[in-house]
C-alpha cells in the first residue's frame, strides 16, 4: 500500500517568475485528503491583492512573450511535457492524495495530459502560421488576444488547466491561473513545472484562493483580455452577470452536465452494464460527463437492472492508494451530503432504490466515502435537476420515440450513449437527439482529445478541443498591400473607390 502524508511546502502564489507569499492575507484554503481527513496537505493563504499583482505581471510579459516565434513558444511547451512525463508517478500520487481519485485513475489523467501536450504541439503551430493569399499582396495572421485568465475545477486538476494554459501560451498569451480550492497542491505543482520551462518573467502566474473571492476578482478584473472558465452552470451564470459591463471580453464557459444513455431492445446488456458503470462511477460520479440517466427498452429493463446491480455490488469503494479500488471518496463533506440528499429526495418521491446508496464507513480512514446507487424512476418529474455523485437513474421506456422524448427534456445533455447492435438505428436516433457528443456502445466519459469541439462548446470527452481554443485565443488579422499605380478611370465621383479582383479572383479593396 502506498501512502504519502508529508505536508506540502506551501510556496505561495507564483507571480512574475517567482513564488511569493501574499503581502496581506484575506483568508486560507486548507488542502485535506478526502480519503483520510487526518492527512492535511497544508494551509494555503490567499490575497485579493495578489490578483492585481499577477495581472500586472502578465501585462508586462505580453510584449516579450508574443514577440517570440511560435517555434520558440512550442519549445517551452515541449519542455513542460518532458518534465511532466519524467515524474509522472509523483504527480499522480499528488492527484490521488489531494483529490481522492484511485491511483490508477490519477495515472491515467497524467498520461492523458502528456498526450494532450504532444497533440497540441502537432496540431497547434500550423494554425498559427500566416496564410498567404497572394505573395507580398495579402495574407492573414493570428495575433494573441492578450492576458488570459484561467479558472478550473477539481475533477481534472491537471488535465483541464494544462490544456487551457498551454494553448493560451502557444498562441502568445500570458496567463493568470487560479486552480480549484480543492486542488491547490496540484496547481502549485503545475506552476513548479512551468517555472522550469524558462518562460519570460510574468508569462505564467498562479493565484491561490476560493472561487467566491479570488476567482471572482480575477474573472472581473479589468486587466484581463480573455477568460477561460470551467465549472458549474450556476457559477458560470454568476460570472456572466459580473461581466455585463464588459461585452467585448472573450469568455469561454466550459460547463459540465451529466450524460445520458439509451439501451435499446437489441443491446448487448453485459457491454452496456460495464460501460455505464465505468462512466457513472469513475471519479466518484463527479465527472462532468458521467452517465446519470439511462432509458431502457421495457422488454430488457429487468435484465439490464439485474446486470447493473450485480456490477455495482462488485465495485470496490475505498482509499485511493489501496489495491483494487474503483470508487474513491467524494471531494468534500458538502458534496457527500448533497449526494445523500438527492437519494433521500428520490426515495421520498417513491422512486424505488434498486441499489441503495448512502454514506460508507472505511475502516481506519475518516473520509468522504459513499456507496453508489441506482434508482428506478417511475415518473417524469425526476428529469429535472442534476443527479449528484455516483448515482444512476433508470427509466423504463416503451420504445425509441418515448426514449427520445424523455432525453430531449433533460436539462443538460453533454454526451449521450446509445447501446444497439444496429448502426442504422444508432444513426437514425442521432438525427433526432440534441447532444454534445454521441457514442455508440461505449460510455459517455472519455474519447480522443484530438476530436474537435462539438455541441455545446465541449469536445467528445467533455473538454474543449485544443484547436478551437487556439482559434479563440488568437485574433485573426488580414493584411493587404496594393502596389499598383493609381488608375484615375477607376474613380467614380460620389461613389468612392470600387472593389476589384486580384489575379486569384479574390476581392481586394482598391
Amino acid at each position: 500500500m502506498i501512502d504519502v502524508r508529508t505536508r506540502l511546502l506551501r510556496r505561495g502564489d507564483y507571480i512574475f517568475g517567482s513564488f511569493v507569499r501574499p503581502s496581506t492575507v484575506d483568508g486560507y484554503i486548507v488542502a485535506v485528503n478526502p480519503g483520510d481527513r487526518s492527512d492535511v496537505l497544508g494551509r494555503f493563504a490567499f490575497s485579493l491583492v495578489s490578483v492585481d499583482d499577477a495581472v500586472g505581471a502578465a501585462r508586462e510579459a505580453m510584449a516579450p512573450w508574443s514577440a517570440m516565434s511560435v517555434a520558440e513558444r512550442a519549445q517551452c511547451i515541449a519542455r513542460f511535457g518532458e518534465k511532466l512525463e519524467e515524474a509522472a508517478d509523483t504527480y499522480a500520487m499528488l492527484i490521488t492524495r489531494e483529490g481522492g481519485k484511485p491511483l490508477w485513475e490519477a495515472r491515467a489523467e497524467v498520461d492523458a495530459t502528456v498526450r494532450a501536450v504532444r497533440l497540441l504541439l502537432a496540431d497547434g503551430p500550423p494554425l498559427l502560421d500566416p496564410r498567404v493569399l497572394q505573395q507580398d499582396t495579402a495574407w492573414s495572421e493570428r495575433r494573441p488576444v492578450g492576458v488570459v485568465a484561467v479558472i478550473t475545477p477539481f475533477t481534472y486538476p491537471m488535465l483541464v488547466p494544462a490544456i487551457h494554459i498551454l494553448v493560451a501560451l502557444l498562441a502568445g498569451n500570458p496567463v493568470v491561473f487560479k486552480p480549484s480550492k480543492f486542488a491547490p497542491g496540484v496547481g502549485q505543482a503545475l506552476a513548479e513545472l512551468l517555472d522550469r520551462c524558462r518562460l519570460p518573467r510574468g508569462t505564467f502566474n498562479l493565484v491561490q484562493g476560493s472561487g467566491a473571492s479570488v476567482g471572482a476578482r480575477l474573472a472581473a478584473h479589468p486587466g484581463i483580455d480573455a477568460l477561460l472558465f470551467t465549472g458549474s452552470h450556476r457559477t458560470a451564470a454568476k460570472v456572466r452577470r459580473s461581466l455585463e459591463g464588459r461585452p467585448e471580453l472573450p469568455v469561454f464557459f466550459n460547463c459540465g452536465g451529466k450524460g445520458a444513455a439509451l439501451v435499446l431492445d437489441d443491446a448487448n446488456l453485459d457491454l452496456a452494464a460495464y460501460e455505464l458503470c465505468v462512466s457513472a462511477f469513475a471519479t466518484g460520479g463527479q465527472r462532468p460527463d458521467a452517465a446519470a440517466r439511462v432509458f431502457v427498452a421495457k422488454p430488457r429493463f429487468d435484465q439490464f437492472c439485474d446486470r447493473m446491480a450485480e456490477r455495482i455490488g462488485n465495485l470496490k469503494v475505498g482509499y485511493g492508494f489501496d489495491d483494487g479500488v474503483f470508487l474513491g471518496p467524494m471531494i468534500s463533506d458538502t458534496h457527500r451530503r448533497q449526494f445523500r440528499g438527492k437519494l433521500d429526495a428520490l426515495s421520498d418521491a417513491g422512486h424505488a432504490a434498486i441499489v441503495p446508496g448512502g454514506f460508507a464507513d472505511m475502516e481506519g480512514r475518516r473520509g468522504f466515502y459513499v456507496r453508489p446507487a441506482m434508482h428506478w424512476v417511475l415518473r417524469d418529474e425526476a428529469l429535472a435537476g442534476e443527479p449528484v455523485g455516483p448515482v444512476i437513474q433508470v427509466y423504463s421506456v416503451d420504445g425509441e420515440d418515448h426514449a427520445v422524448s424523455l432525453h430531449e427534456r433533460l436539462p443538460s445533455r453533454l454526451a449521450t450513449a446509445v447501446f444497439t447492435e444496429d448502426e442504422r438505428r444508432f444513426r437514425s436516433l442521432g438525427e433526432r437527439m440534441t447532444t454534445g457528443a454521441l457514442h455508440m456502445n461505449r460510455g459517455t466519459s472519455g474519447a480522443a482529445l484530438r476530436l474537435a469541439s462539438v455541441g455545446r462548446g465541449q469536445s467528445s470527452n467533455g473538454l474543449p478541443g485544443a484547436t478551437e481554443l487556439i482559434r479563440f485565443l488568437a485574433i485573426p488579422r488580414a493584411v493587404v498591400i496594393d502596389r499598383r499605380e493609381y488608375d484615375r478611370s477607376r474613380y467614380v465621383p460620389g461613389a468612392g473607390p470600387l472593389p476589384s479582383l486580384n489575379d486569384d479572383g479574390e476581392t481586394i479593396m482598391s
